[in-house]
């Protein structure tokens, strides 16, 4: 009884130290970058390894140089902000568009090569994202989108769509084909369907792909400075942050308070969505 007891007690404390070190490992590092990001250039070059910052050293004239224009002497982060938003969320607005109707086919329909289609998506991934990259420049500057938004966009629904549809279609498979029947049975029809049942239901997946196809496009860098880098009033925030990178002039507390308005954005939809899925796990069930 002893010894069950002094391993129950010992694995209950082996768990909270194996999250701890997750925790450490995970939050350490944006920390320091936050604090960085926080403190005037000169302190930092005091005392570099600090991770605390005394309330009188607190400034937030980094994150202003950021923010403001090129024109006033700062970074111009609020343009590459919103040319950022605009493309993650018009590149995950169109993938959803496209994946849940198209991963309800492939789940719910039958026609030929069907078994095949999970695998060829799956495939894309199998090549670097440099392997397409000429082909796709090559196609967008023949096509005028080469510098644009726009074009932008459907290389990322192009790259994000293939695995989100398979995400979904794995979802979907999992709902029970007896409630779109007796909806059916009620006189729904298929677009009714999907839009009454199967849709609510796949609310978790739908959000997690979202938040998946979102960040892509947030984060992504070597397409937008393929596509964009002779359009500076275009650039994203990957590309603006880059520009930071190389910058010898650019202090690097101004480099860090580009990586937090980077990063932020992201943490921030992952808390939410995280509750939102919580959420959809709950809703809907088969009565019977």
């Amino acid at each position: 009884m002893d010894r069950d007891r002094i391993e129950t007690v010992s694995l209950r404390w082996l768990r909270w130290l194996v999250i701890a070190g997750f925790l450490v490992v995970t939050l350490l590092p944006f920390w320091y970058m936050l604090v960085l990001s926080v403190r005037p250039i000169e302190r930092l070059l005091l005392d570099p390894g600090s991770l605390w910052v005394p309330f009188g050293e607190l400034t937030v004239a980094t994150y202003a140089e950021v923010l403001k224009s090129v024109s006033d002497g700062g970074q111009g982060f609020l343009t590459f902000i919103r040319n950022s938003g605009l493309v993650a969320l018009a590149a995950t607005a169109l993938t959803l568009v496209i994946a849940i109707p198209g991963a309800y086919a492939v789940s719910r329909l039958r026609f030929f090569g069907r078994r095949q289609v999970s695998a060829l998506f799956l495939a894309v991934y199998l090549f670097p994202s440099i392997v397409i990259a000429i082909p796709l420049f090559v196609v967008f500057t023949r096509a005028g989108l080469r510098g644009s938004l726009t074009g932008l966009v459907l290389v990322y629904i192009s790259q994000t769509l293939p695995v989100s549809v398979y995400m979904l279609k794995n979802y979907f498979e999992t709902i029970p084909v007896s409630l779109e029947e007796s909806a059916a049975i009620d006189g729904a029809g298929r677009l009714g369907i999907i839009r009454r049942v199967s849709l609510p239901l796949a609310a978790p997946s739908v959000m997690a792909v979202a938040l998946y196809d979102f960040m892509i496009a947030w984060n992504e860098y070597l397409f937008a400075l393929l596509f964009l880098v002779d359009r500076p009033d275009r650039w994203t925030v990957s590309l603006g942050l880059s520009l930071l990178a190389d910058g010898v002039e650019v202090p690097k507390t101004v480099l860090m308070a580009g990586s937090v308005i980077l990063t932020l954005p992201i943490v921030v939809l992952f808390f939410a969505g995280e509750r939102m899925l919580t959420e959809g796990l709950t809703s809907g069930a088969e009565k019977g």
